[in-house]
């Protein structure tokens, strides 16, 4: 017996409601822009600065132990990673704590360092520490620009890549897909003051693969059917295509999500916000690859006669393997 999510052939009209979905995804995408401006970002050490004090001992840590030890400081975001590397002997375990700035200081002073050895000290009478470095203002605002930038080129070698690969319209529902994805995910991490470091931006990043890789499946479909079916309206065509792909991307998103539903559960607190923004960009993903992308396209339109090359379509590169 084969397990499955969807029946093997459905007939569903995706654009039955397309007013209310579409409708429903431009006042998403305008609520997370309002509280983004509203409430902001909760931005980790990485975006805020901070120090980073380097742990070492002879001794197994636990993470958990050592956060409790320094919770009586109130030194506010207090990131704790142990530290892996195959150069390591058994008796070396070392950890990364990091501690955001304090006030206006561009690092914690020397005084509230040494209360933070001590209580570790306290737990762990094996604990040296061999670095103590701290990020300031100046370099936390170049990582945020260069965090923004790194987005905003991703979505932009997106644009051209579909528009080389399709057509300009099929390009323009992509980017548009994406976007709505990215936004309302930052809208989520505003609205909930979830903690935004780089590590967020790392989720971001796969977010906009993974929506592009769902997004390019169904236009591709959509793209063969359109040369197959040519007295069939383009409403039609688009509800076939996504029905016949609907198999592949319930169950990819289904055991994308199983994995990461583990992650969140037993990965601990150190990978939970990448998690938790990795689960909203699939379940967001799949749902704008077939109500807003094919939504855009159906609206936009797209050329039907390609007996010949129009050179001024964007169908020029269309035979390109992806």
């Amino acid at each position: 017996m084969r397990l499955k999510l969807v029946p093997s052939e459905t007939n569903w009209d995706f654009f039955r409601r397309s007013r209310m979905t579409f409708g429903a995804s431009i006042a998403a995408v305008v609520l997370s822009i309002v509280v983004f401006f509203a409430f902001g970002l909760n931005f980790g050490i990485d975006f805020r600065g901070g120090t980073t004090i380097r742990t070492e001992s002879s001794q197994p840590l636990d993470v958990g132990v050592y956060r409790q030890a320094l919770a009586p400081l109130n030194l506010g975001d207090v990131s704790i990673t142990e530290v892996f590397d195959p150069s390591f002997g058994e008796d070396r375990h070392v950890a990364q704590v990091r501690i955001q700035a304090q006030g206006d200081q561009e690092s914690i002073t020397v005084e509230t360092i040494a209360q933070v050895e001590a209580a570790l000290t306290a737990v762990d009478s094996a604990i040296t520490f061999p670095s103590v470095e701290s990020v300031g203002p100046k370099v936390s605002g170049e990582l945020v620009k260069t965090a923004v930038m790194a987005v905003l080129l991703a979505i932009s070698a997106v644009l051209v890549y579909i528009w080389l690969r399709f057509e300009w319209q099929f390009a323009l529902g992509a980017v548009a897909a994406l976007v709505h994805d990215v936004t309302i995910t930052i809208g989520l991490f505003a609205a909930f003051q979830i903690k935004f470091d780089l590590a967020i931006i790392a989720a971001l990043l796969t977010i906009v693969g993974y929506s592009l890789n769902d997004t390019v499946v169904v236009f591709d479909r959509v793209r063969e059917n359109l040369r197959r079916f040519k007295k069939l309206e383009l409403k039609e065509v688009l509800n076939l295509s996504i029905n016949e792909t609907l198999s592949r991307t319930v169950m990819t998103s289904v055991t994308t999500l199983l994995a990461l539903i583990a992650l969140i559960v037993l990965g601990g607190d150190v990978i939970r916000g990448f998690v938790f923004a990795m689960i909203l960009g699939v379940v967001i993903g799949t749902y704008s690859s077939v109500f807003v992308a094919s939504n855009i396209l159906l609206f936009l339109g797209v050329k039907r006669d390609w007996s010949k090359q129009d050179n001024d379509a964007g169908t020029q590169f269309g035979n390109i393997d992806a």
